[in-house]
């Protein structure tokens, strides 16, 4: 399930995949609303790895 963590990783490290100035939305040039959208969706990721993993058992 932790591979879900380099999605994000892929998804922002591919400069030319998103340099574009369109399209806008509510203003924003596209290179900079898609990077914002990858906060809310990293933080989805992150906490559903973080939900799949079992807790360390302690004898």
């Amino acid at each position: 399930m932790w591979v879900l963590l380099l999605v994000p990783f892929i998804g922002l490290l591919w400069v030319p995949f998103y340099n574009f100035e369109v399209p806008e939305l509510f203003g924003f040039p596209f290179f900079y609303w898609y990077q914002f959208a990858w906060v809310p969706i990293c933080s989805i990721l992150i906490w559903l790895v973080h939900r799949s993993q079992t807790p360390d058992e302690t004898p």
